[in-house]
């Protein structure tokens, strides 16, 4: 199970990224090329089997001849995240070499982020190595990483060094400060930058600072969540770069108020559909705060003339010159306008995927009867099926206001599949604010659909009803072992009677089915045994496979009120491993809306980029959906059961690179440490939270228009390999 808690100019965070020149590659071209090339061979080695070689590995990032060695050592040891390691990494910060330093950061950065969390004591230790590595670093691609290395601590020593920065005569340096310092706060929570103070930061959103100064500065704003700061984002609400105005607009949907509405809603025109998106989302935020007349509400209302631009696509000369030249090319896939128009949906989705309260339920009424009517005006199929599945996106919506499945029955003007339909009502159901009971959801646990059973189940978690375990029961006994976890998980809500032989079956099949079983069964285990369940979880300290292992520490440390940590466990020489793509290898995505080109990046991440290479062959993606399309963040795909679930049946490592996330980057979806399989996702804007912490392997080449144009349940046609000049 896995899943994800460039074309164009470049964007504002690889213009921030600029800074670092190693931030792609894996060991610099500027090291000598006589290094050991047996000693990489088994840094690989062990690196791949997740083994310190007895210690060997850690004595080449400390001790080898060859600088390049030194910061191979030290990638493999960020990759596999040790604790253990931490002495080698504080060594490799002081190392001679610009480049072995540059790892060393690297590697403490992603020490920080390991899915089983340090200690406060190691972090602490870790954060005061990397502020002495600061302080003496002249190297300017060096502090980069340190900064981000640093934030990834977000310890109070760190993070006040980072705000010294903010006072930077260089703006980039300080715009960069700033990124990280966001950055932390959305990982850590706002309260990491309570006393960050706001006005070099808001010095930083001025027209004529540099774009990744301003990026760095509105980022930082956004994820404060500070009133005062309201005044300097309504002032970047224009900037002339899509991704700051994307970031202000993002802000509002948390500190803005009644007042900000009108402008929020003139963005909903904005050129670029993901700023649209953002307005939509935070129009929909503000809205839950009203009590009465709601200016939020009023101003969505403009989103009823985009049902009909989705429909009808933008008619300017421009648009029709560019689909005579696309013809005249012979380019068959879909023209400029019906991207155009698909992208338009993105803010409808966006406010449909946030929901309203109770008295927005006139809007989406409204928006439903907009969006037939642009349906049954529509030029294409193409734009007919996505107006129906935008309306049952409304129409989800609608139900989850009620709190029980009923506008989503029928839904979508004919053309989303009943199972699909139901699938979605249930799951937005479940997240419906204080309503009674779902019992009704029971009659959907026998449903032919896994889909349809699995919101079901996610109903009767949410909203309990305790008679209800004993038809929950059944479900430990499924074949589809995701549903037989979603059970689990749901009678660990309902602790009710029963079911306890039948989970304890179902723990003894983790061992062997760790991808789908793992966690929820934990959780069950927890809620339903307690201390009665610790021999076991004790025994899971010990499995090879590293989310098991991370899941048993969790449990453990919620049952006995202490900190408890897995061991490190080496996989065998027979792992899994798929071949390798060859060099300057490609995939091209067909869809109904377009081609979509990706150059994997092969250096980087081998095992990542040769798993995605050898299944796209295998002809693994053919008529594979786009589950998941989160508009101004990712479009998700790859999942053969298309809710999100599902996988190739095995795991790989992951692999993470210095690639960063921004506009366009490929990566791999996760569930936990070394859960990768065929999940993957396009970010359509950056993502700096997400660097360091899944497998960032490749690019849109071209096709990113399409990208933008993807809604869920878009159908991969075919995924062709090819190899890219």
């Amino acid at each position: 199970m896995s899943r994800l808690r460039t074309a164009g100019a470049p964007s504002a965070l690889l213009a921030v990224l600029v800074l670092s020149s190693a931030c792609v590659r894996a060991v610099p071209d500027s090291l000598p090329d006589t290094a050991d090339a047996a000693s990489l061979a088994r840094i690989q080695a062990w690196e791949d089997r997740r083994s310190l070689g007895d210690g060997a590995l850690v004595s080449l990032a400390t001790g080898a001849p060859e600088a390049r060695v030194r910061a191979r050592a030290l990638r493999a040891l960020a990759r596999i995240q040790d604790p253990a390691t931490l002495d080698a990494v504080r060594a490799g910060l002081k190392d001679a070499e610009p480049d072995v330093r540059d790892e060393a950061a690297f590697a403490a950065g992603e020490l920080a982020l390991a899915w089983e969390p340090l200690t406060d004591a190691e972090r602490a230790s870790l954060a005061e190595a990397l502020l002495e590595a600061e302080g003496n670093e002249r190297e300017a691609r060096v502090r980069a990483i340190l900064f981000d290395a640093l934030g990834r601590t977000g310890t109070p020593a760190a993070v006040a060094r980072l705000v010294e920065q903010l006072h930077n005569g260089d703006a980039v340096v300080a715009g960069r400060a700033a990124l990280v310092l966001g950055v932390a706060a959305r990982r850590g929570g706002a309260a990491v930058v309570a006393g960050v103070p706001l006005a070099p930061v808001e010095a930083l959103l001025a027209a004529k600072q540099p774009v990744e100064a301003r990026y760095g500065g509105a980022y930082l704003l956004m994820t404060a969540k500070r009133p005062e700061a309201l005044p300097a984002l309504r002032r970047c609400l224009g900037d002339a770069d899509a991704d700051v105005r994307g970031l202000c607009a993002k802000a509002f949907g948390d500190v803005g108020g009644p007042e900000d509405s009108v402008v929020l809603g003139q963005l909903l025109d904005d050129k670029v559909p993901r700023v649209a998106a953002e307005a939509a989302r935070s129009l929909a935020k503000l809205a839950a705060t009203c009590s009465g007349p709601c200016t939020a509400v009023d101003a969505l209302e403009a989103l009823l003339h985009r049902a009909r631009r989705v429909a009808r696509g933008m008619e300017t000369p421009e648009l029709g010159t560019a689909v005579a030249e696309a013809r005249q090319r012979g380019d068959k896939s879909a023209p400029p306008e019906t991207l155009a128009r698909s992208a338009d949906g993105h803010a409808i989705l966006a406010l449909a995927q946030q929901g309203l309260p109770a008295f927005g339920e006139k809007l989406l009424v409204e928006l439903r009867l907009a969006l037939a009517d642009a349906e049954r005006d529509a030029a294409s199929d193409l734009a007919r099926a996505d107006l129906g599945w935008l309306d049952c996106r409304v129409a989800a919506a609608l139900d989850r206001q009620r709190g029980v499945v009923a506008d989503t029955l029928n839904c979508g003007f004919g053309r989303v599949q009943d199972e699909r339909r139901l699938a979605l009502g249930l799951r937005e159901v479940a997240q419906s604010q204080g309503k009674d009971p779902a019992g009704f959801a029971v009659g959907y646990l026998r449903h032919s659909d896994a889909r349809v059973r699995l919101g079901a189940l996610e109903v009767l978690g949410a909203r309990p009803v305790m008679r209800t375990a004993t038809a929950v029961s059944p479900l430990l006994k499924e074949e589809d072992l995701v549903v037989a976890g979603a059970a689990a998980t749901t009678l660990g809500k309902l602790k009710g009677p029963g079911g306890r032989d039948e989970l304890a079956a179902l723990a003894d099949r983790v061992p062997k089915e760790p991808g789908d079983l793992a966690e929820p069964v934990a959780g069950a285990l927890v809620a339903l045994e307690g201390k009665a369940a610790e021999p076991r979880l004790r025994e899971w300290l010990k499995h090879p496979h590293a989310n098991v292992r991370r899941v048993a520490a969790e449990a453990l440390t919620q049952l006995t009120g202490q900190p408890v940590r897995s061991e490190r466990v080496e996989l065998p020489e027979d792992t899994f491993r798929p071949e390798p793509a060859p060099a300057r290898a490609g995939l091209v995505l067909r869809t109904a809306k377009g081609d979509i080109t990706v150059l994997l990046d092969v250096d980087e991440a081998p095992l990542t980029s040769g798993n995605l290479y050898a299944l796209a062959k295998k002809g693994y993606f053919n008529g594979v959906s786009f589950h998941r399309v989160v508009p101004d963040f990712v479009a998700q795909g790859g999942d053969p059961r298309g809710d999100g679930e599902g996988g190739p049946g095995y795991s790989i490592r992951c692999e993470m690179t210095r690639r960063p996330y921004r506009r366009g980057t490929l990566g791999m979806a996760l569930g936990g440490k070394d859960t990768g399989g065929s999940q993957f996702f396009f970010t359509h804007a950056p993502q700096p939270h997400l660097d360091g912490r899944y497998t960032a392997f490749g690019e849109v080449v071209s096709g990113m228009d399409v990208v933008d144009a993807l809604l869920e349940g878009d159908i991969i046609r075919e995924v062709r390999t090819v190899e890219l000049p």
